[in-house]
């Protein structure tokens, strides 16, 4: 199975028994206590199908996990200094990664196929309500970080997830033993400390407080409180993984080197929507949609001190979108208060 998930594109894979999994208790508990935000796509009843693979795919008897390494050559936000740049997640660097990793598991069921026989199966990319890092966790593919990433012993976290449940009895592998010790380099180093303690894992991100969540999932206003700890992003946040010491030996993959590396803010702040659509098609970027993108480069502009947005700032301050209005307004005001302040 393995030889075949290499086939397919991915650069590690293991397997899971299908029975009713118990980190769902802690995800219950996430939700209870808000952490979700405003993601409901992630609560009420899809919340609760996340229990156990078997709502999904009642036949389900084995969940093959496979992983699709996305680290570029390029280097960590941690390791550059942005000026007039914004900053993109790097998941969100080439091609949208559900298509990819779908493909590679239709491949995958097929030659499994050619292998087994006829089986059910159902295929599963981030999308489905799966608890899929813990049923990762379970194949062997790695921990639970506290940052709540997966990370694999010899590559790392950067890795998209996917899931083929099969009606096939296959042997599960073992979890691998959670080697982040007294680490807290991705706890330190969050600016809006969105890494909470937790009961049961130890450890939780709390949307609410994520600059992902503020840049890619929130709609409308972003907490004033907030907008400084963003700093220079303008989609996601890789920080917490930047400084993982797992990720200083990463393998680097080509399929998703970036076609737009921290492009400049200005360039950004003059897209027109339909730009904005042919500039990051068929990217995660378009997730943010055009309002909330726009409204993201002006926090940037704001958090980065520069007079030479003045302009932009200006224009957008005057854009019939309200919160695209509100958020330049804001920009303005800080400009001028770091201004005041050298």
């Amino acid at each position: 199975m393995r030889e075949l998930a290499a086939e397919c594109g991915f650069e590690i894979a293991g397997v899971a028994r299908v029975e009713p999994l118990a980190e769902a208790e802690y995800y219950r508990t996430w939700m209870a206590n808000g952490m979700a935000g405003e993601m409901h796509y992630l609560t009420g009843r899809r919340g609760d199908m996340r229990d156990d693979p078997r709502t999904l795919l009642p036949a389900a008897r084995s969940v093959i996990c496979v992983g699709k390494l996305y680290n570029s050559s390029r280097p960590y936000s941690t390791a550059v200094t942005l000026e007039d740049q914004g900053w993109i997640s790097r998941y969100a660097w080439g091609d949208d990664y559900h298509d990819v990793i779908r493909k590679g598991l239709a491949r995958l069921e097929s030659m499994l196929r050619e292998e087994a026989g006829e089986f059910e199966s159902k295929i599963c990319v981030d999308t489905a309500p799966l608890l899929e890092r813990a049923l990762a966790r379970r194949a062997g593919l790695g921990w639970i970080g506290k940052n709540t990433s997966l990370i694999n012993q010899a590559r790392g976290s950067w890795f998209f997830l996917g899931e083929l449940l099969v009606s096939l009895d296959i042997t599960p592998d073992t979890p691998p033993p959670d080697r982040c010790g007294t680490c807290t380099r991705c706890i330190d180093a969050c600016p809006t400390s969105a890494i909470v303690t937790a009961e049961g894992p130890g450890w939780a991100v709390d949307s609410r407080l994520c600059i992902s969540y503020f840049t890619i999932e929130l709609r409308g206003t972003i907490p004033e409180e907030h907008r400084g700890g963003i700093g220079l992003h303008v989609f996601g946040c890789d920080i917490c993984q930047d400084v993982c010491p797992w990720n200083g030996r990463a393998g680097v993959s080509a399929a998703f080197e970036p076609r737009y590396y921290a492009p400049p803010l200005e360039r950004l702040a003059a897209l027109s929507e339909d730009e904005f659509r042919e500039m990051f098609r068929e990217t995660p970027v378009t997730r943010a949609r055009y309002a909330g993108f726009l409204r993201n480069v002006c926090v940037a502009m704001g958090n980065s001190g520069s007079e030479r947005f003045r302009l932009a700032l200006e224009r957008l301050a005057a854009h019939t979108d309200p919160v695209i209005g509100e958020h330049a307004r804001w920009a303005l005001d800080r400009l001028s208060a770091m201004d005041e302040h050298g």
